[in-house]
């Protein structure tokens, strides 16, 4: 009935982006599905000069280097900041970097005390140097950002909206964000902590029922008269038509999972109760 897979099986993983070392940079902007960026600043700056090293600049560096999904992008700028900043770079280069890590996820609180932990290690003064230009990426007048946001930069797919036209069956907030509405279609249900659906039954004469796989957080899946299934990152749950259940986020967490309506003969959805506080506050 279940069993895990990672994520990239499932779907094409964030390719990375970057700049030269300088400001000048051509570039196409990446969405969250993956496209890749073109990079064109060697080119365009040393492209007559020097073609070879404009060539290893856009195609290796930051072409396959940073499209390279072994790390995430944060990682990478975390670790290109501390290399730049231990070899006492602080130039407009490291002041660009300091802006893609932010652009990748890196918050204000993060920078300082990577720069800080670094310090020890690659000197005071260099330290000095880079908080000057990180103080010019993340500015005070930055918003905040609420537990929804921090999250979202946890999960590849988006959160979407309130799910209000089902807003009926659900204890708490849930979100929805369609994914594909061709050929498979699938759609990112995203629940606040402590947000459940009610128990529901997906009715099929032939086929049907449904399919889920956790995207980010922790949740739970309960089958009537069975113990709840916990569902994380890559968890994969069979739902077969007919069976009585319900699924959403651990009282603690915020949870994400894709859900695939699975083909079938006369489908419908029956909503039945809601999850009893008694039994949901059991879980952990």
């Amino acid at each position: 009935m279940r069993r895990t897979i990672t994520m990239l099986a499932l779907v094409t993983t964030l390719t990375a982006c970057d700049s030269a070392p300088d400001n000048s940079v051509n570039k196409s902007k990446e969405n969250n599905m993956g496209e890749k960026i073109v990079q064109t600043a060697g080119r365009d700056q040393l492209g007559d000069f020097a073609p070879q090293f404009a060539h290893f600049n856009d195609d290796i560096l930051f072409g396959e280097n940073w499209n390279n999904t072994d790390i995430d992008l944060k990682t990478k700028s975390i670790v290109t900041i501390v290399s730049l900043m231990s070899q006492g770079i602080t130039d407009s280069s490291l002041t660009y970097h300091l802006q893609t890590a932010k652009d990748n996820g890196v918050t204000k609180s993060e920078i300082v005390g990577i720069i800080t932990h670094n310090a020890f290690y690659a000197g005071w003064p260099k330290a000095w140097a880079v908080f000057r230009l990180a103080q010019s990426v993340w500015t005070e007048n930055e918003p905040v950002l609420t537990e929804k946001d921090k999250y979202q930069q946890t999960i590849m797919f988006p959160i979407g909206e309130p799910n209000d036209a089902y807003a009926q069956y659900f204890v708490g907030q849930s979100y929805l964000a369609p994914i594909s509405s061709e050929q498979i279609k699938f759609s990112n249900v995203t629940f606040e902590p402590g947000c459940r659906n009610n128990w529901h039954i997906h009715h099929a004469k032939t086929g049907g029922g449904q399919m889920l796989v956790g995207v980010g957080g922790r949740g739970y899946y309960q089958e009537w008269g069975k113990e709840p299934v916990e569902i994380k990152e890559g968890t994969v749950i069979h739902i077969p038509a007919g069976v009585k259940h319900w699924h959403g986020a651990a009282p603690d967490s915020w949870f994400s999972h894709l859900a695939f309506e699975l083909d079938g003969e006369d489908t419908s959805n029956e909503w039945l109760e809601p999850v009893s506080d008694e039994d949901y506050n059991k879980l952990k």
